[in-house]
């Protein structure tokens, strides 16, 4: 568990305890307005859990276990915890008839049991799930990228807006994102491991985002995990490269590592559904509630995302482990270790 932890040299938080808790709401409520009225987002309620069988629930990588329970008025029923919404938002878009140009987000919390704890995953996930209506002539790289890029500066004004209340904390996210996709960053990089060439590549850049990720790439190796149902990871887009999602990730001063901020992307249409479904050798999703919907087109097409507010926080805090921002259940190990070195877990 201790080799999990990374404690920087010489920690001091640049702001306490109150201050933090102050700091968070204005990091929280700044960004959030801001991404609503930057992609006209409306904020909608999110559910804490789905039934299972539905294929509502995101199914991450598809091996992590969701926290379930029987619902005694539904017969016993199992209940699923999400995972995230990237599902169930899609399914929104259509029962609120938004608009093309138009979509919502939410505050969305979730139970991750299976997540390795450290300085940047917790059992708890606390993230803004979002979701956007587009046209058939938005599905594409170019569409994708430009997004991105609209996010980027709505955390570049959120950084500034921290810097201003708090001039300890200075601003260190460069001008410009970085694009480049994982095949590429494979090809740089053939001897490191997908973590390292993330490392590497966010070191250099500051500001990355990182292309295809779930596509199995020419070496064999997948970048990194992605469910073949939501994210659209098998369409060729430029010079034969797959993939219409990604992966926003910055360098962190603090951890001395890459730091994932967003997983996005355009959503799977319902020709990439099936032939991701065949590539993962999952076809009997064809016949769950939300796969049978999106393959007889009841679905807008969409692009969409989760940010994580926690890591958002502790990244423009400049905090060194992601229980100073968040309550959360830690090792006894873990918790000694870090109030010996001014880690103050709330």
């Amino acid at each position: 568990m201790s080799d999990r932890l990374f404690i920087p040299t010489e920690y001091k938080p640049l702001l306490d305890l109150k201050q933090t808790e102050h700091a968070i709401k204005m990091v929280k409520d700044f960004f959030q307005s801001s991404l609503a009225s930057e992609l006209r987002l409306r904020r909608v309620t999110a559910p804490l859990f789905v039934l299972k069988g539905t294929g509502i629930n995101d199914d991450l990588n598809g091996v992590e276990r969701p926290v379930a329970f029987p619902v005694k008025d539904l017969g016993d029923a199992q209940a699923e915890v999400v995972h995230s919404l990237a599902k169930w938002k899609r399914l929104m878009l259509a029962d609120y008839k938004i608009n093309q140009g138009y979509g919502l987000y939410t505050d969305m919390n979730a139970i991750r049991p299976d997540e390795e704890l450290d300085n940047i995953h917790s059992l708890y996930v606390d993230q803004w799930d979002w979701e956007r209506h587009i046209g058939e002539e938005e599905y594409n790289l170019d569409f994708l990228k430009d997004i991105v890029r609209r996010l980027y500066e709505v955390m570049k004004r959120t950084e500034f807006v921290v810097y201003e209340k708090y001039p300890t904390i200075k601003p260190f996210l460069p001008e410009n994102i970085k694009f480049i996709h994982a095949e590429e960053l494979q090809a740089q990089y053939p001897t490191l491991t997908s973590k390292e060439r993330e490392d590497a590549v966010a070191k250099e850049f500051g500001a990355v985002f990182i292309i295809g990720i779930g596509s199995t790439m020419p070496c064999g190796e997948k970048h990194d995990g992605r469910a073949p149902d939501y994210d659209d990871w098998s369409t060729s887009t430029v010079n034969g490269y797959k993939g219409l999602n990604g992966d926003i990730i910055v360098w962190n001063p603090v951890l001395e590592r890459s730091f994932e901020i967003s997983s996005m992307g355009i959503r799977v249409s319902p020709e990439a559904l099936r032939r991701q479904l065949e590539l993962e050798q999952c076809q009997e999703r064809e016949e769950l509630f939300f796969h049978k919907k999106l393959l007889n087109k009841e679905l807008p097409l969409s692009i969409g995302g989760g940010i994580g507010q926690s890591r958002l926080c502790m990244l423009f805090l400049k905090k060194a482990h992601i229980g100073e921002i968040q309550s959360s259940l830690w090792p006894d190990e873990m918790r000694q270790k870090c109030a010996e070195n001014n880690i103050v877990l709330v």
